[in-house]
């Protein structure tokens, strides 16, 4: 875990955060996945020299961002994230991929901090299942289907500013907000530029540092002005080129 200068980033979350806890499930997407590509202050949180420091360390100098995702739990939300592999879904070999989860409020066991189980990225894939809870902040309510031994998963708690790497493979998952306090984070899933992305479109990517020697993803530059909701932003493109990849997996 590390930390990175949040300022003014707690600032535009306060200002939307009556936005995002009034949001229709049919526009859940287009408020919290891939917001990078439509709101300059979410791609500068994404490219915060800390985090991007850590993650060079992981994957090496050359760093895209494949994807954002707000993962927002309110007081008393019974949305949960069960146990899963992301590299099941998404679709992207060789698996040079890392997850930054950026606090931007306090992160716990009480509200539902992020766990993961050590270890479980070596090796074989585990068996799982799509469920469709209701319940379930996963879109396919995707979970898996071995029982797994929850005494030995590690609570990532984290303080606003703080982050931490995951492994695409690494078994993870989140309980409920049983706390009087928010808890609100940014998934930020970086690849190397020499990942491919099954499916039928290239996604589009944002190029954080170094140089792209291969060309598997779609460039787009950084926003310099907020995209709203009802214009054709890469945001839009981006969301409906994941889903269309996303039916052939």
């Amino acid at each position: 875990m590390a930390e990175c200068e949040l300022g003014r980033f707690m600032a535009y979350w306060n200002e939307n955060i009556d936005r995002f806890k009034g949001t229709l499930p049919r526009e859940r997407g287009a408020l919290t996945i891939d917001t990078h590509l439509a709101l300059p202050w979410v791609c500068e949180l994404a490219m915060n020299d800390a985090v991007l420091d850590a993650v060079e360390r992981v994957l090496g100098p050359d760093v895209l961002i494949w994807n954002t995702h707000w993962f927002p739990k309110f007081p008393g939300d019974r949305g949960y994230i069960s146990w899963h592999q992301d590299a099941t879904y998404w679709g992207l070999q060789p698996p040079l991929v890392t997850t930054a989860w950026i606090a931007l409020s306090p992160s716990t066991v009480e509200n539902g901090c992020l766990q993961v189980l050590p270890g479980s990225h070596v090796g074989e894939l585990m068996p799982q299942q799509e469920t469709f809870a209701p319940d379930n902040m996963l879109s396919r309510g995707q979970e898996i289907a071995v029982e797994i031994d929850e005494s030995q998963a590690v609570s990532l708690e984290l303080a606003p500013g703080e982050f931490s790497l995951h492994h695409i493979g690494i078994a993870h998952g989140s309980g409920p907000n049983d706390s009087d306090r928010p808890r609100i984070g940014l998934a930020v899933r970086y690849i190397a530029p020499e990942v491919l992305q099954s499916g039928p479109n290239r996604d589009l990517a944002v190029l954080a540092r170094g140089t792209d020697r291969h060309g598997h993803f779609e460039l787009v530059d950084t926003p310099v002005r907020a995209w709203t909701l009802d214009e054709n932003s890469p945001q839009r493109q981006s969301l409906q080129r994941k889903i269309d990849n996303s039916a052939t997996r």
